[in-house]
């Protein structure tokens, strides 16, 4: 295991073209670390950096206590998984999951006229025949937390996309190294075998207890694996924090709007004063401010604003603890049933929003609807810097 530090780097491509620009983040020992953002955004490109993939422009990276910008990624002591997975197609799972390691002691000493050589190679061969022995032990132990014994005399055509993951995971852990990284790993696979392996990843993880620093676009994916999250857009780190930190206290628009399903939800505002009183004022409705929110929004008076609430922060105004909450008016437009809820696509004025309801309520596309909004939850962001104010 081994902490990993980005100081102030950078990637530059030809052509002044910057994919990264300023990276710092420290990743610490044990933790798993998802890199998130929109495609383009740099975070492979980060990723690669690490592994000695792509050159650093700028800055340093640190694996454990050594710099690593000038140092090949064989050298690196980490392992990385594909999003293609990379298996050798003429090599069995047994065969891919060892090569890495038969690699490593291939040759024999150097030949020479000193008397020595003969011991010298019988010790070597001895000790191939333990690392032999060794590499059997890992590769049977990888298979055995992956569930794959039954695979390893397959080769990579006669498996399923799932279990060519799998092996391209076994393939790393049998290297033992410091860090894993993972490029995008679910990204080919269908719906149901996406949860299942971000499900094996992160119990791998637990029993491991090695680095991991894992790269996705998927939000998803990040809040239920990752111990942290960076949040990434064009080529700058937008946020870091825990996925419940993310999702209730997201510092600017960017976030609130890529962290969570469906999205916040925003709205064009001002600020107001009536009888004394702040309000948040859109087009068709009016909100008060809750008391605690006083201070902060006094100097936004009578300047715009973006009012953000999640779906699940409006709903009905007879459910438990909002009986008296403020009120947007709106219009279904959309009826989503989910099962365990549904999703209600409203119109108010001409901002268009989505609320999330008990699935037992009843309504019908064309309905006038009173929401209730829960102003607890609310955010509020400036027009101009995006950042959160509240």
């Amino acid at each position: 295991m081994a902490q990993v530090r980005l100081e102030h780097v950078g990637k530059v491509y030809p052509g002044n073209v910057r994919a990264v620009n300023d990276f710092n983040l420290t990743i610490n020992d044990g933790e798993f670390m998802v890199m998130v953002g929109p495609s383009g955004c740099g975070k492979s490109t980060t990723l690669r950096m690490v592994a000695g993939l792509e050159e650093i422009s700028e800055g340093t990276v640190t694996i454990g206590d050594r710099v690593v910008n000038d140092v090949l990624p064989k050298d690196r002591d980490i392992a990385m998984v594909f999003q293609n997975y990379a298996l050798y197609p003429d090599k069995t799972v047994y065969e891919n999951m060892a090569f890495c390691l038969k690699k490593r002691n291939f040759m024999p000493p150097a030949n020479n006229d000193d008397a020595g050589f003969l011991g010298s190679l019988t010790s070597w061969w001895k000790n191939r025949q333990i690392k032999r022995a060794e590499i059997d032990r890992r590769v049977r132990e990888a298979a055995d937390i992956l569930g794959i014994n039954e695979l390893l005399n397959r080769r990579p055509k006669a498996l399923s996309g799932g279990q060519r993951q799998r092996v391209a995971v076994g393939r790393c852990i049998v290297r033992n190294p410091a860090v894993f990284l993972f490029d995008e790993p679910l990204s080919n696979l269908d719906a149901k075998m996406r949860v299942q392996m971000r499900t094996e990843i992160s119990r791998l993880h637990n029993r491991l207890e090695t680095t991991m620093i894992y790269v996705t676009h998927d939000q998803t994916e990040a809040m239920t694996m990752g111990d942290r999250i960076v949040v990434m857009k064009d080529g700058l780190i937008q946020q870091v924090a825990t996925p419940a930190d993310l999702y209730d206290s997201p510092k600017n628009i960017f976030v609130a709007g890529f962290i969570g399903t469906p999205p916040m939800n925003f709205f064009d505002a001002r600020i107001a004063k009536v009888d004394g009183k702040l309000q948040i004022k859109e087009e068709s409705f009016a909100l008060d401010v809750p008391a605690a929110w006083q201070a902060k929004l006094e100097p936004y008076i009578d300047k715009k604003v973006v009012f953000g609430l999640r779906p699940e922060h409006v709903g009905s105004p007879s459910a438990e603890g909002i009986e008296h909450a403020p009120t947007i008016p709106a219009v279904v437009e959309v009826i989503e049933p989910m099962g365990s809820e549904t999703y209600l696509y409203m119109k108010t004025g001409a901002t268009g929003f989505i609320a999330r309801v008990d699935p037992h309520r009843s309504c019908e596309v064309g309905d006038q609807l009173n929401l209730a909004v829960i102003m607890a939850n609310g955010h509020v962001f400036d027009v101009d810097t995006t950042a959160s104010i509240i």
